[in-house]
């Protein structure tokens, strides 16, 4: 299908009922990168010019963040850059890359530069998060063993930490179940742990996140600007806005249908996170002050700041329309957003309209905070 036919299917389809298969999928409203003017019930205002905001300003909270610039003359959308170091692992013999960016241990975020995020501890339960097993000693070239990837119905970019030593002679490991062969056998002991790392895939055995050739639109072809270099072991990510403060990627997300239409991974396991109260918000406008949002409109709002006690990368996307007749306004906090809702300005969708009130998850890490500059 061609990018511009593509494009239009996805503004199209948010004002005109949102029931729009698309290749055999259902159409989320999500997907809209913008919406038209004169279907919008009079809710949508001129676009609002962001205030310059130097990268000094900026603070990169994750250690292997090796670049990021909040803006770049070298596209045409409102968004920046952010460079990885990516990290090798073998999923059932094949080689893999992700990135790292969160965990529930604190001793481990600051000896490893990841955010602090107590709240996904909760996924360290069966059916929640992955095993992942890191080894100790033995040969230094042994990647990361993961027992998933994107593709399967267990996949999610949160792992469960376990430690691996060698009690005899060191060899290759390329799978969740040699780990667990060679433990019965008495050649490695494993210390499982309680802590859950976020750690997402970006390529893997048969796929890797797309990138996006025109880099123009929130989502366009893809969260990528540039394809996973694994010589050098980079990916350069876009880098979007979000209040209050933060500068986000889009890794993946745990319904399927918004998946495909983002262009990024699916993470079906991570859609019984909310059940841990592992989980964050995220409040997304879908009409209003036109901005850098991921519908088009004023950035996203999140219930808390990366860092924060109850910060979590996993967030449940909750949409906001402003109503016909009300003057859309520049919402910087979820208590803002929830008292226009509550004095009747906002109607609230859990999920998108088209998801008839399911909510469903984004993997959204923050690996970088500066000031926000969108005024509306």
């Amino acid at each position: 299908m061609g990018q511009d036919l593509h494009a239009v299917e996805r503004r199209e389809f948010l004002y005109r009922g949102g029931r729009v298969t698309l290749l055999g999928m259902i159409a989320p409203s999500v997907l809209a990168a913008c919406a038209n003017d004169t279907e919008s019930n009079g809710a949508t205002s001129p676009v609002g010019t962001p205030s310059p905001a130097g990268d000094a300003e900026a603070t990169a909270l994750v250690g292997d963040v090796l670049d990021f610039a909040l803006t770049s003359s070298e596209w045409k959308g409102a968004f920046g850059f952010v460079v990885f170091r990516l990290h090798r692992a073998v999923v059932d013999g094949k080689e893999a890359f992700f990135i790292r960016t969160d965990t529930s241990d604190r001793e481990l975020a600051g000896k490893e530069g990841l955010v602090f995020a107590p709240k996904i501890g909760g996924l360290a339960r069966p059916g929640l998060s992955g095993e992942a097993y890191f080894f100790e000693g033995g040969d230094s070239e042994q990647p990361v063993v993961m027992s998933s990837e994107p593709g399967r119905s267990d996949y999610t970019p949160a792992w469960r930490i376990n430690r691996v030593e060698w009690k005899s002679e060191p060899r290759s490991l390329s799978s969740a179940d040699d780990v667990r062969a060679a433990e019965v056998e008495g050649d490695v002991r494993v210390f499982p742990s309680k802590a859950i790392i976020n750690a997402a895939i970006v390529k893997w055995s048969n796929g890797e996140l797309p990138v996006d050739g025109d880099l123009t639109e929130y989502l366009g072809g893809g969260q990528l600007i540039e394809p996973p270099n694994t010589q050098d072991l980079t990916v350069k990510f876009k880098l979007h806005e979000c209040f209050p403060g933060v500068r986000y990627i889009v890794a993946d997300t745990s319904l399927e249908p918004m998946a495909q239409g983002m262009q990024i991974a699916h993470s079906s396991a991570l859609q019984e996170s909310p059940r841990a109260e592992a989980t964050g918000r995220t409040n997304v406008f879908m009409n209003g002050l036109k901005g850098p949002g991921p519908m088009g409109f004023q950035p996203s709002v999140f219930d808390s700041q990366a860092g924060a006690a109850e910060w979590s990368p996993y967030w449940d996307h909750m949409t906001y329309a402003w109503k016909k007749g009300k003057d859309p306004r520049v919402l910087t906090t979820e208590d803002e957003v929830h008292a226009a809702r509550d004095g009747g300005d906002l109607d609230e969708f859990p999920g998108t309209p088209d998801t008839n009130g399911a909510i469903f998850t984004v993997n959204c890490p923050v690996p970088v905070i500066a000031p926000n500059t969108f005024r509306g």
